[in-house]
């Protein structure tokens, strides 16, 4: 994709990965987008980024994110790209009496929102690139967040499907795949001794520019280059506590 002039929409980029993402794409001469749940963190963009335009959307509101689809046709009719960013992280067990209800967050989150967004927005004449986050967790799950894991191996197996597809419409499908971080995903202070965003950020943009249809980082991308075996032994390394 270019990286500049562009018209972008970046889910859930009010906070960690989607801020960094907002950042970096300001900075490169694009107009964002930001959408997300968080009232007060979509003022705070606001105040410290006047130029990004902000609107309040619960993804989880299969309504809401008709909403925000017509809202950008009949304001921002020349978006070009959409950012499938926001997802939660939730640390449990299936052995939790909560544990379906929670699981049913994480999956609406995760996978029915940037399905449905996918389906509305192709339908954008002037689309041009989808680019969905997904994790190094695709490839090997951490057990204590069972759910996020699998969500994200979904969302790597349908980008996959989802760049053949669309092929014949010229629409670019990048996969940015990150591993920890130091964010608030999961919950403040589980990945203090992550990398920081801006590392994993300033690598994508390299390999954006690269013209690299999957980015991945670190941990990610020694388990984008790992077979069976080595997998195998990823998984009982991360979850033998």
């Amino acid at each position: 994709m270019k990286i500049s002039n562009n018209k972008i929409l970046i889910t859930g980029g009010g906070s960690g990965i989607g801020l960094g993402l907002t950042e970096r794409f300001i900075k490169e001469n694009n107009i964002v987008i930001v959408c997300g749940r968080r009232e007060s963190l979509l003022k705070e963009l606001s105040v410290k980024y006047p130029s990004v335009i902000t609107r309040r959307c619960d993804l989880s509101n299969a309504v809401e994110r008709e909403d925000l689809y017509r809202w950008i046709s009949e304001n921002h009719a020349d978006l070009n790209v959409i950012v499938n960013n926001a997802g939660i992280q939730q640390w449990m067990s299936v052995t939790d009496s909560n544990f379906f209800k929670r699981a049913q967050e994480e999956i609406a989150i995760n996978i029915e929102a940037p399905v449905h967004l996918i389906s509305l927005f192709i339908n954008l004449k002037s689309l041009s690139t989808i680019i969905n986050i997904t994790s190094g967790l695709s490839f090997v799950p951490m057990a204590r967040m069972p759910i996020y894991s699998a969500s994200k191996a979904f969302f790597h197996s349908f980008t996959v499907s989802l760049r053949h597809l669309l092929k014949s419409k010229n629409i670019e499908v990048i996969e940015v795949i990150p591993p920890a971080l130091n964010t608030d995903l999961g919950g403040k202070g589980l990945h203090n001794t992550a990398p920081p965003v801006s590392e994993f950020i300033e690598a994508v943009f390299i390999q954006l520019k690269q013209g690299k249809s999957e980015l991945a980082y670190g941990f990610s991308e020694a388990m984008t280059k790992s077979g069976p075996e080595d997998l195998q032994k990823a998984f009982n390394r991360m979850n033998s506590q």
